[in-house]
């Protein structure tokens, strides 16, 4: 029974502390905590299969309520190197064109759709819609 219990608090641990590594949005941290619950209830719980079971629902619920109730920050555009882009070809008002961005071709498409951007000009990635890149150009952040 004892050893049940360390091994659920050492894998709690080592998945609580595994958060700080991976970028997960605090999954393995519920994981680890639901491990640490487990093995600080296992002496009333001695049937390890019943351990594992209680372990999976606490791990369920948890996911399923941060899921519920969590929201990412979303990315807020800064003007670096990561959202920088080059427009190969022109885009057209309402049309798409094509953009270097990190060495590849994108399709793009302007954020404002009334104007026009010409090739070869330096333009900001906005967001990326499936494969399509939205872009704004220099002129129309100044603007």
């Amino acid at each position: 029974m004892q050893n049940t219990m360390n091994l659920w608090l050492v894998a709690g641990a080592i998945l609580c502390v595994m958060e700080f590594f991976l970028p997960t949005e605090f999954i393995v941290l519920l994981l680890g905590l639901s491990a640490i619950v487990v093995g600080l209830l296992s002496g009333w719980l001695s049937s390890f299969p019943l351990q594992v079971v209680l372990w999976l629902f606490l791990s369920i619920t948890g996911v399923w309520l941060l899921q519920r109730f969590y929201t990412p920050p979303k990315n807020i555009l800064t003007r670096g190197d990561d959202v920088e882009a080059e427009t190969l070809t022109s885009i057209a008002p309402g049309e798409e064109g094509r953009v270097l961005y990190e060495g590849n071709s994108w399709r793009a498409k302007a954020v404002d759709r009334s104007q026009e951007i010409a090739p070869h000009e330096k333009v900001y990635v906005v967001r990326r819609e499936g494969n399509t890149l939205i872009v704004a150009s220099e002129k129309m952040l100044k603007d």
